[in-house]
């Protein structure tokens, strides 16, 4: 093998080429024109100029977001029967207390029941049978109404 070439100058008539610009040169980062010494020392003319920044204090941190969990019950369908729920007065788990209050049909069956000729007293036996009569649903420990069934 042989020795690697030396380099020839450039023949007459071709301008030798200078170094290539630098990567600050080219992009304007870091290049800042001279500007003459004013009064402040500076720039030009700061009285129309912004002073440089000054690094500003750190912003506090937001206060912290309290975070509240709230459970959504299930809507409870009331029946006839007893229900197994937590009550939203009293937040305990509870099974409702039944009450059984006269409403549409047990008006209805008794009014039947006077047409149909029993007016002895008879008519009012519908006041007197729950499956008749439409359902509350109590709290055992607050007492407060949750729901009622209806039956008609």
């Amino acid at each position: 093998m042989s020795a690697p070439a030396s380099h020839l100058p450039a023949p007459s008539g071709y301008p030798i080429p200078s170094a290539p610009p630098t990567y600050e040169e080219t992009t304007g980062i870091n290049t800042y024109p001279p500007y003459p010494a004013s009064e402040s020392g500076y720039g030009p003319n700061m009285k129309s100029m912004n002073p440089p920044p000054y690094p500003s204090q750190p912003v506090p941190a937001p206060n912290p977001i309290t975070v509240q969990t709230v459970y959504v019950q299930q809507p409870v369908t009331f029946y006839d029967r007893p229900v197994q729920m937590c009550c939203p007065s009293c937040n305990k788990m509870i099974v409702t207390r039944l009450s059984h209050t006269s409403g549409a049909l047990t008006w209805l069956s008794c009014g039947s029941l006077c047409l149909l000729g029993c007016v002895a007293g008879c008519c009012f036996i519908p006041f007197c049978i729950d499956a008749l009569q439409d359902v509350d649903h109590y709290c055992p420990s607050c007492q407060a109404l949750l729901g009622t069934y209806k039956r008609l």
